[in-house]
């Protein structure tokens, strides 16, 4: 009778009984040897209790994103109060999206190695410190340190995380679980704009910051009850990961991504002032504008992500969202009476809420190692942070060289967003090939 055994030793050589003879085939090929996918040998709850934790992320997204997405509110209210050049007031919302974005790094690296719920707790006290030190502000440069860097900084310690928690406890809906963890930019970009805008006329701007300050403890209250970051197998690496950089689908999909955040942020900045220069809208009228567009980002997020996950494939979803983004900015040049603004803003809400829902489960089917999920989450977000810091700045740099017309600064946004989508389709390529009918 022969019987057949295969053992493994220390030095990964394979030996063969054969009846009682031993044959030693030597080391094993490495280089036809397939490496175990690290994901494939972790399970996912993709459900239950899990949810608990999209709903603790949805709710730090309402803060990380939703407030950094409100900024066109205080665009309108500093540009008036501080009689200042529109591109100038901008700087101050984009330096808190370029350092939310440009922690991330240092945040996602925290995340992978088990510190999630600390990263989100300290990142939490500094965004409330920023919030009510805004209130006490009234020259450019004490908002430009409290609300720009202050916040940004929390702000950005708060939102890696969260990709990092979700992405631990969902594989096969992971696509719907994120759209719906992001749909908390949605959230927020209604609760703070509508909570200072209403109440500055009832008790001034200061105590309607402070009011929103209120808002945004009770929410960290909450997330931090809620939030239990799942422990994956994880070893001590790097804060970069360099390897990363040699993945052409990698490098190019955070190109793409890096030219879409360039222009992203326009709609959000400047939708306020151009309704009132343009189409004749008040002050208090035009925030409603701002909170239609981010009341319909709400269900588009999860909508989009569950065609990513079933239809599409999140790369699919977000070229498609993008190319919508451009149209909706080329669009844009055809609007000035009251009527096509509001049509706009719910075009522009649910094509932009759409490429934003996208990016994360995009990115996030290029990594196939989740215990590196929050470094090259950061490591991407690092890079747009370079994109959200120019973009709203060169739009209002364009708008006052032309003397207050909108239209360039439309079509740059556009041409940007187009060559966005083109740069993802190059990252598709490279994943896929020249196949068209495939979720990828």
């Amino acid at each position: 009778m022969v019987s057949t055994q295969i053992k493994e030793t220390n030095h990964a050589v394979a030996v063969v009984s054969l009846g009682n003879s031993q044959v030693s085939l030597g080391h094993p090929d490495e280089s036809v040897t397939p490496k175990p996918n690290i994901e494939d040998e972790v399970e996912y709850p993709d459900g239950g209790s899990a949810w608990l934790q999209v709903l603790a992320c949805h709710l730090i997204n309402a803060m990380a994103c939703g407030y950094g997405a409100a900024f066109g509110i205080y665009q309108l209210y500093y540009t008036e109060t501080l009689k200042l050049p529109a591109s100038q007031i901008s700087w101050i919302g984009s330096i808190q999206i370029f350092i939310n974005n440009l922690v991330c790094t240092v945040a996602g690296r925290l995340a992978d190695a088990g510190y999630a719920r600390e990263t989100v707790l300290g990142g939490s006290f500094i965004a409330l410190l920023g919030t009510f030190m805004s209130s006490l502000a009234t020259q450019y440069w004490q908002i430009f340190l409290s609300q720009g860097v202050c916040t940004g900084l929390g702000l950005g310690l708060m939102y890696m995380p969260t990709v990092t928690v979700v992405t631990s406890y969902f594989k096969k809906r992971r696509a719907l679980a994120l759209a719906l963890s992001t749909a908390g930019t949605g959230t927020g970009s209604i609760i703070f704009p509508a909570t200072v805008q209403y109440l500055i006329p009832q008790i001034g701007f200061a105590w309607a910051v402070r009011c929103a300050g209120f808002v945004a403890l009770t929410i960290v209250i909450i997330v931090n009850v809620l939030l239990k970051p799942r422990q994956l197998p994880k070893k001590t690496g790097p804060m970069v990961d360099w390897l990363a950089f040699k993945e052409p689908p990698y490098v190019i999909f955070v190109a793409g991504t890096f030219f879409v955040y360039w222009a992203l942020y326009f709609g959000y900045f400047y939708i306020n002032t151009y309704a009132i220069t343009v189409a004749s809208f008040t002050p208090t009228s035009a925030v409603s504008l701002l909170l239609i567009m981010n009341a319909v980002g709400v269900p588009t997020r999860p909508v989009i992500g569950y065609i990513a996950d079933t239809y599409l494939g999140p790369i699919n979803a977000f070229i498609l969202s993008t190319l919508s983004l451009a149209v909706a900015f080329f669009a844009w040049i055809t609007i000035n009476t009251p009527s096509t603004m509001y049509g706009f803003a719910i075009v522009f809400g649910v094509t932009n809420s759409a490429a934003q829902a996208a990016f994360a489960s995009g990115l996030a089917s290029l990594t196939s190692n989740p215990v590196k999920m929050g470094t090259r989450f950061g490591m991407c977000c690092t890079i747009l942070a370079l994109a959200t810091v120019a973009g709203p700045p060169t739009a209002g740099a364009i708008i006052d060289y032309c003397g207050g017309q909108y239209l360039w600064a439309q079509v740059w946004a556009g041409l940007v967003s187009v060559l966005g989508a083109a740069t993802l389709s190059v990252a598709r390529y490279k994943v896929s090939g020249a196949k068209l009918m495939v979720m990828v």
